[in-house]
């Protein structure tokens, strides 16, 4: 009897252990990728490209719109930046991305080949980085500013960013463009890069 009553007590502990012990944990998921400011993605590449040549100015950086990120205004899920080296006499682009994506973008910050570089060519020239003290997202609030009416109208469309010296202005600039491109826009807005302030409205 004693036996039994022995057995009976020990399975009912090997039963209550086995209904007490916690669930294995869930996977956690990864958080969705997010979009980024301009300015540390382009500080980002201009840290690598110091590497590659240690004159390196700024020629362009660039928004890329990438469908599989949810879009920010302010923000981009890819930069892609020009630099030039007149040491060197050669240029090389460099992205910076959130996700690996077509068009040879990968996630992170990615060196892309060399090419020949002359000196300027047309109205763009390059700039040193520390012009720029502004960021995609305070000029792109900036420019709303100037844009409301138009953004009311059109408020699905993507809004691109385009940071360069041109002989339009004494400092390089921000375009904020609304739009796929530059070329097919019908409305953009420029600031200074290093004020802020508002510069002109191109319809």
């Amino acid at each position: 009897m004693k036996c039994l009553l022995a057995t009976l007590a020990t399975a009912s502990l090997l039963a209550f252990a086995g209904c007490s012990e916690a669930p294995p944990p869930e996977a956690k998921k990864e958080a969705p990728p997010e979009p980024v400011k301009g300015r540390p993605a382009l500080y980002q590449m201009y840290n690598a490209a110091r590497s590659w040549a240690h004159d390196v100015q700024v020629l362009y950086l660039r928004s890329i719109d990438l469908p599989e990120v949810k879009r920010e205004r302010g923000k981009a899920a890819a930069w892609e930046a020009k630099f030039v080296s007149q040491q060197l006499g050669r240029a090389r682009i460099y992205t910076y991305s959130v996700i690996e994506a077509e068009g040879n973008l990968h996630k992170g910050m990615f060196a892309g080949l060399e090419e020949g570089w002359t000196g300027p060519r047309g109205p763009v020239t390059p700039f040193l980085i520390a012009a720029l003290k502004t960021d995609s997202d305070e000029v792109y609030q900036t420019a709303l500013k100037k844009a409301a009416e138009y953004d009311k109208k059109n408020p699905d469309k993507p809004i691109m960013f385009l940071l360069e010296k041109t002989d339009q202005f004494p400092d390089p600039s921000w375009r904020v463009i609304w739009g796929e491109s530059a070329g097919t826009s019908n409305f953009s807005v420029y600031v200074d890069c290093s004020t802020g302030e508002y510069l002109k409205t191109l319809r």
